[in-house]
């Protein structure tokens, strides 16, 4: 007979078990691919930029961090788990609801006893490998020669050891509770720990194991409260950051009580673990429970409601003095130049002759406005575009120096059009062009900016060197990757500019710098197709052997990533230096650990109309430093870091961490120094702070008598007045310098309401010098004018209010914004010249259909009371300051209007009406809008409609006159 197999049922079920662990192995390794493939691009990236070094400490600091952590939870709940299982008394009787218990997790044991300490492990991995920073700190800290005035410890220890310590003991303390749980948990199942008829039962094992984990996790609580002893100094108490009288003669005290009885308990649980008697340690708990509530709790109310509340200003004076200091020290504001200013108010001839030097560099030139202007006549293609607001600079120019307003021509690929594949976008518009720069004091007699540099290709004062470079392949708007390079001989076809020779329509180039990694292999277009999810990479003929690939391209991307351990300011700017447009990029280590020393948020301080979103990696702080400048050039993207404080103790120790990644200041070159400035968010930082933080003395601070704070902005009401730079000569000093400016108000009540006067002006020297590698005597020094209550000077607001209302100024503000036009009001300057403050602010004209080109048509002018209105800065200097202000602003060039002689008295804002075409017309106009108003108050629709007629002519005529004057 012949037999027949019958089929064998395990073998589908084999079949697809196989299937099935081959699907999860490929899906392992197709994800382990992707992982590589960002891992080794990024090293791609970082090897290029020669910052290798950066990323593998990163990786190498996270990894270790990772196995600690991983180890330090997984080993400490490996070991009680086996200890609790494999002393568990082996013969006795477990109540049946036990025994079912055992039946359920018997199965599940062994994955149990191995899985729970990789589950926990993992967590606690991941959570130790996000805190390498403060563990490398930690290990890398200096002193800083400076020491806290409640313990005498350096500061140095609350900056970098406190923190370290605080996450060693949350760990420690996170791990032994766990294993305290677990091995409670264990011994119940298993009957070590049995519960009934009113009797708790421990065996000797379990009890051993309990102790000894309960006395150590006691024990760690002990060291936790003495640390906290020392958190006082930089958590908030009251009013201020810092230990005050509670904390130092009640809340310290008691942390160091609280913590010796959490160190006697611990001891007495090591003792059970021995002896076996558990009403010792429980009494000492239950003793060290009513402790905490009485010393840590009741004490400290008590003292805050019967000793300080009646008696604050007493008892916290010598804190607040403490709190002063340390705000100072760790914000840049001990050695703040403070000098009482009493401001003059009276308008009189010759008042400015002194300050001719500062008025002919007042800039008129607004960079929130003039984006309009040259985005009209520069922009050249729809792909290019222009910042919303420009950058101020100053350059050398024909021996003097020169403020600047300047942008780069950066490319807009969303602008393409019909021109938007993938080619195009990647290979062809990789670049932006030209740096424009425009004279900040002058314009032309048509109301445009004075351009110093423009055109494409482009030409002027700052691109006289004969390796000039004005191709901008790394900008704030540069697209998110591009495909440059070839090899010799090719045709170019990356755009180069917008024009061309022999009929052409655009010049085109390639790029030969190194800023890139290359991508010529097959295997890296692999990885940067799979890290852009574009396949057209791997397959595209203009991806060839001399490729590279640009990306990460903003410079403050690039800066953050190469110095993960520094804040970037909001505001980096181009500069020509050296024949190669570079962004200057400021860049901050900060601290919140700093004792005594007030936390503040970055992102609110820095907050104002010019910056009303910023984006930061980091916002509370309580110490900051401009310890790094850095430079990201625009053609190639090479990053360099210069060590600009080296007596940061914070920049020290990273230093340590990251050796050879910052450079010296001597290698900075002097033309490099010319174009660096003080940082725009550290003295908005530093502003706000001095709000409060001008008061010297403990009793004005504790009585809050003398608060500032920074104004809105006139013409952004929700929004603070963004401080402004300006080469202009401070009371005090001998020559004008290129500085910074804000000013002060009285603060907000609890109604919200506040006066408008000015009560303060800060400044700060921004120059750096132009020596190679020292920086001038005087930068960075900050000045403030108190202003003397004697005297009240109007505020921003109230000064343009006064704009808006004059009787004079508000009818010619009327006419310029007759029929298709608006008038758009420029930044309200605030300078200390004549002995007072005068306020300047430009008036632009433009038009309300869809093409807007803002031109400067007139100037406001405020001195004390008065104002005054004409069309050159310096016509409103001699209208405001009686005919003759005894110096001219840098438009002197521009013709202004003349009026004649009249009897009036100049500077009070009545101003006779000019006799050439312009003024008449002007005149005409204002008269014909006052008749139509009062026509149609009175109902005489008769005059209204020949007013008005008389209206459209005198504004034909300026039309016609700025017309002309345009060509």
């Amino acid at each position: 007979m012949t037999s027949t197999s019958s089929p064998n049922p395990a073998a589908p079920r084999t079949s697809r078990r196989i299937v099935g662990i081959s699907l999860v192995i490929l899906a392992a390794l197709i994800a382990a691919f992707f992982v590589f493939a960002s891992l080794y691009t990024e090293f791609l990236w970082f090897d290029q930029l020669g910052f290798t070094t950066v990323l593998t400490t990163q990786w190498f600091a996270t990894a270790l961090m990772f196995t600690l952590g991983f180890l330090g939870m997984a080993v400490p709940l490996f070991v009680v788990i086996q200890l609790a299982y494999r002393l568990r008394p082996v013969y006795v009787r477990l109540s049946s609801q036990l025994d079912r218990y055992q039946e359920v997790i018997e199965p599940l044991r062994r994955l149990a006893m191995w899985g729970m300490p990789v589950f926990f492990g993992l967590f606690a991995g991941f959570s130790a490998a996000s805190q390498w920073k403060t563990v490398w700190l930690w290990a890398n800290g200096v002193a800083t020669d400076s020491v806290d005035p409640q313990f005498g410890l350096d500061t140095g220890f609350y900056m970098f050891a406190m923190p370290f310590y605080s996450i060693l003991l949350a760990f420690v303390s996170a791990v032994l509770l766990l294993c305290l749980l677990v091995t409670a948990l264990v011994s119940y199942l298993y009957g070590s720990v049995r519960i009934g008829q009113g009797e708790l039962r421990i065996s000797k094992p379990a009890r051993i194991q309990l102790a000894v984990i309960a006395g150590l996790y006691l024990l760690v609580q002990a060291v936790s409260l003495w640390l906290d002893r020392f958190k006082t100094l930089v958590a908030p108490e009251g009013r201020i950051t810092g230990a005050a009288y509670t904390s130092v003669n009640a809340t310290i005290p008691g942390l160091a009580i609280v913590a010796v009885i959490a160190a006697v308990v611990a001891v007495l649980f090591f003792v059970t673990a021995v002896i076996g008697r558990w009403r010792f340690p429980l009494a000492g708990t239950a003793l060290l429970i009513v402790a905490s509530l009485v010393v840590g709790v009741g004490y400290p109310w008590i003292v805050t409601t019967f000793q300080v509340k009646p008696n604050e200003n007493a008892y916290q004076a010598e804190f607040y003095q403490r709190n002063i200091d340390g705000t100072k020290d760790a914000y840049g504001l001990s050695d703040v130049e403070i000098t009482s200013f009493t401001a003059k108010t009276d308008a009189e001839a010759g008042q400015l002759r002194e300050d001719a030097d500062t008025t002919a560099s007042i800039r008129i030139i607004d960079p929130k406005i003039v984006d309009d202007v040259i985005r009209q006549q520069d922009q050249a293609r729809d792909y290019y575009q222009f910042p919303q607001t420009l950058d101020v600079d100053r350059y050398q120019i024909d021996g003097k120096s020169q403020d600047a307003v300047v942008a780069v021509r950066d490319l807009d690929i969303k602008n393409l059009g019909d021109s938007d594949t993938w080619n195009n976008r990647v290979a062809v518009y990789t670049h932006g062009y030209g740096l424009l720069a425009m004279a900040g004091n002058d314009r032309t007699a048509s109301g445009e900016p004075v351009f110093l540099e423009r055109g494409m290709p482009t030409s002027g004062a700052l691109s006289s060197a004969e390796e000039y470079e004005p191709r901008i392949y790394f900008g704030e708007k540069s697209p998110e990757y591009s495909i440059v390079g070839a090899p010799k001989g090719s045709d170019p076809v990356e755009i180069d500019y917008a024009s061309g020779t022999d009929g052409e329509s655009n010049t085109t180039t390639t790029f030969t710098g190194n800023g890139g990694p290359a991508i010529g292999d097959t295997f890296t277009k692999l990885l940067y197709a799979l890290k852009f999810q574009s396949e057209q990479i791997l397959f595209s003929n203009l991806v060839n052997e001399k490729s590279q690939i640009l990306y990460d391209r903003d410079p403050k991307t690039r800066v953050q990533k190469v110095a993960p351990y520094l804040e970037v300011d909001s505001d980096p700017y181009p500069s020509v230096v050296d024949g190669r447009i570079v962004w200057i990029v400021d860049a901050y280590t900060t601290s919140d650990s700093y004792p005594y020393s007030k936390s503040v948020s970055l992102s609110e301080a820095i907050a104002d109309s010019s910056t009303p979103t910023p984006t930061l990696a980091i916002d509370e702080i309580n110490y900051i430093r401009n310890s790094v400048k850095a430079t990201v050039d625009a053609y190639d993207g090479s990053v360099t870091l210069y060590a600009w404080d080296e007596t940061d103790p914070v920049l020290q120790t990273w230093q340590k961490v990251y050796p050879s990644t910052l450079k010296p200041i001597s290698e900075m070159s002097g033309d490099l120094m010319s174009h660096v400035r003080y940082p725009t968010d550290l003295f908005k930082v530093q502003r706000d702070l001095l709000g409060i933080y001008h008061i010297d003395d403990a009793g004005s601070f504790a009585q809050l008598d003398n608060r500032w704070q920074t104004p809105k902005d006139p013409r952004s009401k929700d929004l603070l007045q963004p401080p402004y730079y300006l080469s202009m000569k401070m009371p005090g000093q001998d020559t004008a310098r290129f500085s910074m400016f804000s000013t002060f108000i009285p603060a907000s009540g609890t109604s919200g309401s506040s006066r408008d006067v000015l009560m303060g002006y800060l400044g700060v020297d921004s120059d750096a010098g132009s020596e190679a590698g020292v920086k001038a005597e005087g930068y960075g020094t900050l000045r403030l004018l108190e202003i003397n209550d004697a005297t009240t000077v109007p505020g921003p607001g109230q000064v343009q209010n006064s704009f808006d209302t004059d009787p004079f100024v508000a009818p010619k503000l009327n006419v310029l914004a007759i029929g298709k036009s608006e008038v758009a009001y420029g930044n309200l300057l605030t300078l200390p010249v004549g002995g007072g403050l005068l306020y300047v602010q430009p008036v632009y004209l433009q038009s309300t259909d869809n093409t807007q080109v803002p031109k400067l048509r007139s100037v406001l002018v405020a001195f004390g009371g008065n104002v005054a209105i004409e069309d050159t800065l310096t016509a409103a200097l001699d209208s405001l300051f009686g005919g003759s202000a005894g110096a001219t602003g840098g438009d002197d060039q521009v013709t202004p209007t003349t009026p004649p002689d009249t009897g009036e008295t100049p500077g009070t804002g009545e101003t006779p009406p000019a006799t050439d075409a312009r003024a008449e017309a002007l005149a005409a106009a204002g008269q014909a809008l006052s008749d139509r108003e009062a026509a149609l108050k009175s109902g005489d629709l008769t005059k209204f409609a020949e007013a008005d007629e008389r209206l459209t002519d005198a504004v034909q005529t300026l039309i016609e006159l700025d017309d002309a004057a345009g060509e």
